[in-house]
């Protein structure tokens, strides 16, 4: 499995800064609901380039093997 890029992570640190940082100066009101939203909306976005790059390793691999076994067959 591959980690996360940096990028990810620094969003994933700053989203959650901000979140706690609302929190503490909003308080827990109905404001917190919306912070909670867009904290899960970022890490899910997250979630899904991540799953979309592991696909297309998996499908890169698949295509390398195939490949493989063309120019074997043709040679």
């Amino acid at each position: 499995m591959r980690k996360n890029d940096p990028g990810s992570i620094v969003v994933i640190i700053i989203t959650f800064i901000l979140f706690v940082a609302a929190v503490f100066f909003k308080g827990v009101t109905h404001d917190l609901l919306l912070e909670a939203g867009v904290f899960l909306v970022s890490v899910k976005l997250i979630i899904m380039a991540y799953k979309n790059g592991t696909a297309f390793e998996s499908v890169q691999r698949q295509l390398d093997e195939i490949k493989s076994l063309l120019t074997k067959q043709h040679k």
